[in-house]
């Protein structure tokens, strides 16, 4: 019995500690998008009245128009920035 806890022993002692070792991994970090505000612009139609003549009307959702696609292009830049 003295005989084998005196191996027993033995096998512990042979063991080396294990060495320690850094692993770099690679884990994505989501990052808070800090894209500009971007504000509406007043619609060229929100000043129209009711009384306006139809040529007036017809300029001003003309203009809005183009005020919408380039309000557009604004927000999918801000978006397009966070990705």
């Amino acid at each position: 019995m003295v005989l084998g806890v005196l191996v027993a022993l033995t096998g512990c002692a042979g063991q080396a500690e294990p060495e320690p070792r850094t692993v770099r991994v690679e884990v994505p970090v989501a990052v808070p998008c800090r894209a500009p505000v971007v504000e509406a612009p007043t619609w060229a139609t929100a000043s129209l009245q009711k009384g306006d003549s139809l040529q007036t009307k017809v300029r001003a959702l003309l203009a809005e128009r183009q005020q919408r696609i380039g309000f557009e292009r604004l927000l999918l830049a801000a978006i397009s920035s966070c990705r």
